[in-house]
């Protein structure tokens, strides 16, 4: 079934974030995939495809506006659900290679199928629990950049994320309105476990009332072996 993508269109140009012909089909593809899946089991509590547009898709691409990507780098997205915002950041920018984890094994089964139709190259999906995959030595603090979004509080969602990242990569928090209050409870854990806050930027979606917030946090030395603690713990006691 086709789909108008008009929105993301229109909303990619009034970012000025690039989007050739091809890509704009791919996400329109993506759309199609959520929708029909949507179906089987709840991937996302969205369903109309114009608000799919932009409260997923542009939110997800508005990482773009930041300037940590660099050609070929390695991005992990910590508990993407149906795959926002790892997959439509791959579309756009398919130099990069990408890790999609989520914890449900449904919502991995539907990754590797989109995987799959879209073409998607240098681009896997896991199955894991973050506290769990970063005590891998091969995947400890070896991406450039960890993005999440929607996860959890900024203190859990930094003992999640900040042991992946390499020194001198980043890690990209997607926040609402209450992402400053967040930081400030925040940046003791984030000190803790080797990360700088840099900067919260505050983005406005194209056709939505809302602005996002994107909170950046630079990765300045190891983080120390007892982190993340084990699976759970980080979430009932916040650091």
């Amino acid at each position: 079934m086709r789909h108008d993508m008009r929105l993301f269109k229109d909303g990619c140009a009034a970012m000025n974030i690039p989007l050739d012909e091809n890509q704009l089909l791919r996400m329109e593809q993506y759309l199609s995939l959520i929708l029909e899946w949507n179906q089987k089991f709840n991937l996302t509590a969205i369903t109309d495809p114009d608000e799919i547009q932009v409260h997923h898709f542009l939110d997800s691409v508005s990482l773009l506006l930041l300037n940590g990507f660099r050609e070929g780098g390695l991005v992990l997205d910590v508990g993407t659900g149906a795959g926002f915002p790892g997959i439509p950041v791959k579309i756009l920018r398919p130099d990069l290679s990408l890790t999609l984890m989520d914890s449900v094994q449904k919502k991995v089964g539907f990754l590797n199928e989109a995987i799959n139709c879209l073409g998607l190259t240098n681009t896997e999906a896991i199955h894991a629990r973050a506290e769990d995959l970063s005590r891998k030595a091969e995947r400890r603090e070896a991406c450039d950049i960890v993005v999440s979004r929607a996860v959890a509080e900024l203190s859990v969602l930094a003992e999640y994320c900040l042991p992946f990242v390499k020194v001198g990569g980043y890690f990209i928090a997607h926040k609402g309105p209450g992402a400053d209050i967040e930081l400030e409870k925040a940046l003791r854990a984030i000190s803790l476990l080797g990360g700088k806050w840099i900067e919260t930027r505050n983005i406005k979606i194209p056709f939505s009332e809302k602005t996002h917030k994107l909170v950046v946090v630079e990765k300045i030395r190891n983080t120390p072996g007892k982190y993340p603690r084990k699976a759970g713990i980080p979430k009932k006691s916040p650091l």
